[in-house]
C-alpha cells in the first residue's frame, strides 16, 4: 500500500433510499455519503482472550456462531492481524451515546487507497464492532448478529423483532437470518456499490476519522 486517508465526502449525495416497495425492509436501509456500501467478501479480525476464562470461551462461541450465520450469506475471510481486517470485532461494551447504554455497536469508516500495482486509489470500509460480554450467550449471539448485519452493509433496522435487524429485540433472541434479512441483503447486493467490485487484499489501516455511519 502507498498512502491511506480519510475519504473526501462527494460534493451531493446522489444515491436515493430504497422505494417502499423493496423488499424485506430495504426501504429501512441508510446509504452512505458515497452511496451503498455493498462488499460480498470480508476480511474480519475477531479480538482473542485468554482460553481458560470461562466468560471469553462464552463470547467466541456466541460471536464465532454469528459469523458463521452471516458467512452463509457473504464470504468471510477470517485474519489474525487486526491491521489486515476489513470489521473487526472487539470484546467490549461501546460507550455511552446520548447517555444511552448499548450492548452492541457498529462504527463504518470509508477510506481512500492507494495500494501498488493500481493506477488509481480506491474506496474501502473499515467496520469497528463492539460486542458486550456482559450478556447470556444467546444474547451476545444476538447482538453479533445484529451488530456484523450492520457491517455488512444494512445500515437501518426492521419493525420486526422476529429479524436479525429488528429495531428492539423481541423475548426470544433472533439467532437464525429470517427471509426479510435475507431479501434485504440480496437487494442491497444488487444495488451499486460505492466499493470495487472485488475487495482487495487489505492493508495496515491509518488512524481512523469519525465514523461515516454509526449504529446499535
Amino acid at each position: 500500500m502507498e498512502w491511506r486517508q480519510p475519504a473526501e465526502p462527494p460534493a451531493e449525495v446522489t444515491t436515493k433510499p430504497a422505494p417502499a416497495s423493496a423488499p424485506g425492509y430495504a426501504s429501512q436501509l441508510r446509504p452512505s455519503r458515497w452511496g451503498w456500501v455493498a462488499q460480498k467478501q470480508w476480511c474480519v479480525w475477531v479480538e482473542p482472550g485468554p482460553t481458560t476464562d470461562r466468560w471469553n470461551q462464552r463470547w467466541q462461541t456466541a460471536v464465532t456462531t454469528a459469523l458463521s450465520t452471516w458467512g452463509e450469506q457473504v464470504r468471510l475471510v477470517r485474519v489474525s492481524n487486526p491491521e489486515d481486517a476489513q470489521l473487526r470485532l472487539w470484546r467490549r461494551r461501546p460507550p455511552l451515546q446520548n447517555g444511552r447504554a448499548s450492548h452492541g455497536r457498529a462504527l463504518l469508516q470509508l477510506q481512500q487507497v492507494q495500494r501498488q500495482g493500481r493506477d488509481s486509489s480506491a474506496l474501502e470500509p473499515l467496520v469497528e464492532v463492539l460486542i458486550s460480554p456482559g450478556q447470556r450467550q444467546a444474547a451476545i449471539q444476538a447482538t453479533a448478529l445484529h451488530e456484523l448485519g450492520h457491517g455488512f452493509g444494512l445500515w437501518g433496522h426492521s419493525e420486526l423483532s422476529s429479524d436479525v435487524m429488528g429495531a428492539v429485540p423481541g423475548a426470544k433472541p433472533a439467532l437464525e437470518l429470517s427471509e426479510r434479512d435475507q431479501q434485504t441483503l440480496q437487494w442491497l447486493f444488487d444495488q451499486p456499490s460505492a466499493l470495487p467490485t472485488a475487495p482487495p487484499q487489505t492493508t495496515a489501516p491509518e488512524p481512523a476519522p469519525p465514523s461515516d455511519l454509526t449504529a446499535d
